[in-house]
C-alpha cells in the first residue's frame, strides 16, 4: 500500500479541484495548473478533502498512486503559495541584471548571456549577484533553475559560478608545485 498515494490532501479556501479524462485541473488565486493522471486512478472529492484511489493492486499502479498524489499535493501549493529557487553568483565581474523580461548575464565569457524566462515564471534580480525565480509550476521553477545554473556551474577550486541559494560547493585544493 502506498503511504504516500493514500495520505488525503485538504484543500485551501479558494481552489477548485476537477477531473476531465486524463488531467486534474487545479485552481487557485495564484493561476491553474494541470496534473496528469493515469489509468487506474480515480479522484474523489468531498468538501474540503481531495483523495486519490486506485482499481487495482498492480505494481504499476500502486507506483503511480503515490507518484500523482505527490504532484497534485505540489499542483496545491504552487496555486496558493507559489514555488521559489534562489541562485547565487560568485566570482569577480559576475553579476546579473534585468533587461525587461530577459536575464542578462556576465559570467567571464567574452559575450553576455541572455536568459529568456518561459511564461509563467518570474525572475528577479537582487543586489546583481542573487537571482530570485518564482512561479506556480514546481517542476518548471526547478528547470529554469537548472538552466541558468548551467551557463556557468560553480567550480570546485575557487568556487566561481553560479550556484543554488543552499548548495555546498565541495572545494578541491591547488598545485602544491615542485619541491
Amino acid at each position: 500500500m502506498s503511504r504516500i498515494g493514500k495520505a488525503e490532501i485538504k484543500l485551501p479556501d479558494k481552489v477548485e479541484v476537477k477531473q476531465d479524462s486524463t488531467v486534474i485541473k487545479v485552481k487557485g488565486p495564484l493561476g491553474e495548473l494541470q496534473t496528469p493522471i493515469f489509468a487506474g486512478l480515480s479522484l474523489k472529492s468531498e468538501g474540503g478533502i481531495v483523495k486519490l484511489e486506485r482499481s487495482s493492486e498492480e505494481q504499476n499502479v500502486v507506483a503511480l498512486h503515490g507518484l500523482t498524489r505527490a504532484l497534485l499535493m505540489n499542483s496545491v501549493k504552487g496555486v496558493t503559495a507559489g514555488w521559489e529557487k534562489n541562485l547565487e553568483i560568485t566570482g569577480v565581474g559576475y553579476r546579473a541584471a534585468k533587461r525587461g523580461e530577459d536575464l542578462v548575464m556576465n559570467l567571464g565569457y567574452s559575450h553576455e548571456v541572455v536568459y529568456k524566462a518561459p511564461k509563467g515564471i518570474k525572475i528577479e534580480v537582487i543586489e546583481q549577484v542573487k537571482i530570485k525565480i518564482s512561479g506556480i509550476d514546481k517542476q518548471l521553477v526547478g528547470q529554469v533553475a537548472a538552466d541558468i545554473r548551467s551557463k556557468r556551474p560553480p567550480e570546485p577550486y575557487k568556487g566561481k559560478g553560479i550556484k543554488y541559494n543552499d548548495e555546498f560547493i565541495k572545494r578541491k585544493a591547488g598545485k602544491t608545485g615542485k619541491k
